[in-house]
């Protein structure tokens, strides 16, 4: 038996970013984990995630949003920021979400859930936003095979800015979700 310590916010949003990070780099010492993957709409989690875990060994993923997501044909992420992130060593993945895509299309024009998003939806009775996000960029990551699946990751998500969320987890391909354990809770917020 293991006893750990989780950490919980008090409420969701980039306050807790600093905090969070601090309890991740303790975990990638403890693990040995080799691979870290963050939503970062704009980088600046990326990097903060890079620069804590620095001489660590462990490899940093920030995952941006696609094209399209806020209606414009536009990548959230600046040319200049995704730049400097892969000059640093940051893996940079903007793909489509995995807990939404095609299906929430077909939600907003014909009503009703799609089973995706029905996922979605119980992992942020779970865990906040910030847990369901750290799940679908750990998917993400794995399909464009910047992840393993065969060995523990730690995923960090987030509620609009900055990070409130972590997760130790055996992630999994789109096509074998089923297959994806959550491990540990490092962090979460009380509070969607």
């Amino acid at each position: 038996m293991t006893t750990k310590q989780i950490l919980y916010f008090d409420r969701s949003g980039s306050q807790n970013t600093e905090a969070l990070i601090g309890a991740v780099k303790e975990r990638v010492q403890e693990l040995k984990i080799e691979h870290v993957v963050a939503a970062s709409v704009s980088g600046q989690t990326g990097i903060q995630l890079w620069e804590a875990l620095r001489g660590t060994g462990c490899t940093v993923i920030s995952v941006t949003e696609h094209a399209g997501f806020h209606g414009k044909d536009e990548i959230p992420l600046a040319a200049e920021k995704r730049e400097e992130m892969e000059s640093k060593g940051i893996k940079t993945l903007i793909a489509t979400h995995a807990l939404s895509g095609v299906d929430r299309s077909f939600s907003k024009r014909f009503g009703g859930a799609s089973p995706v998003e029905v996922i979605a939806h119980t992992l942020r009775r779970f865990g906040g936003d910030g847990i369901k996000v750290a799940v679908e960029v750990s998917i993400m990551a794995a399909d464009a095979g910047l992840l393993p699946t065969n060995r523990e990751i730690i995923a960090v998500g987030g509620t609009h800015a900055g990070a409130d969320a972590a997760i130790v987890l055996k992630t999994a391909h789109m096509n074998n979700f089923f297959d994806l354990e959550i491990r540990e809770i490092i962090a979460k917020s009380r509070q969607r």
